[in-house]
């Protein structure tokens, strides 16, 4: 990043209304229909694994991880990663993709998947997942469905449907 001073924090509950407006700018209402949506409904994504873009005071950019299970291997569903239009092809989506995946390597997660551009996110490790070894809740072009191993051999011998890892499920009042 040239000129800009970024910084990259954790995300805390106060940033929430800030990063919705953010998603809704940079994806508008047709993001809700989305596959990767439905396995959000009813799991909050991890604040301690997900982060803000600043400069200064302005955010900029914002990342999430949801704990997901494929089959029955736990794993991080990463997204959405989101920059300000403006900001873009500065590097700050790199530097929030490279904290994401560093703090849940240094957390013990083995498997982060997302769906996405593979020309984009091979960069950072991810590779596309072989047909018929996951699937998503709704459709999602199989090319797009990508996972990093954090951990050598971590996607060896996975299988099954996506889901949200329940353990995590929001409880109701």
């Amino acid at each position: 990043m040239s000129d800009l001073s970024l910084t990259i924090l954790a995300e805390t509950a106060n940033d929430a209304q800030a990063i919705e407006r953010l998603h809704e700018r940079t994806f508008g209402p047709g993001r809700y229909a989305l596959s990767a949506y439905r396995l959000r409904e009813h799991v909050d994504h991890l604040l301690d694994l997900s982060f803000t873009a600043r400069i200064g005071t302005l955010l900029v950019g914002s990342v999430r991880q949801l704990p997901i299970c494929i089959g029955n291997t736990p794993a991080l569903l990463l997204g959405p990663l989101t920059v300000e239009p403006p900001f873009r092809d500065r590097g700050v989506g790199r530097a929030l993709l490279d904290r994401a995946l560093k703090d849940a390597k240094a957390r013990g997660h083995g498997l982060v998947l997302l769906v996405g551009d593979e020309a984009y996110y091979s960069r950072a490790g991810f590779k596309r997942i072989p047909k018929g070894h996951a699937t998503m809740p709704g459709p999602v072009d199989p090319a797009r469905l990508l996972v990093c191993e954090l951990t050598d051999d971590a996607f060896a011998g996975v299988s099954g449907a996506i889901r949200p890892d329940w353990t995590f499920a929001r409880t109701t009042d």
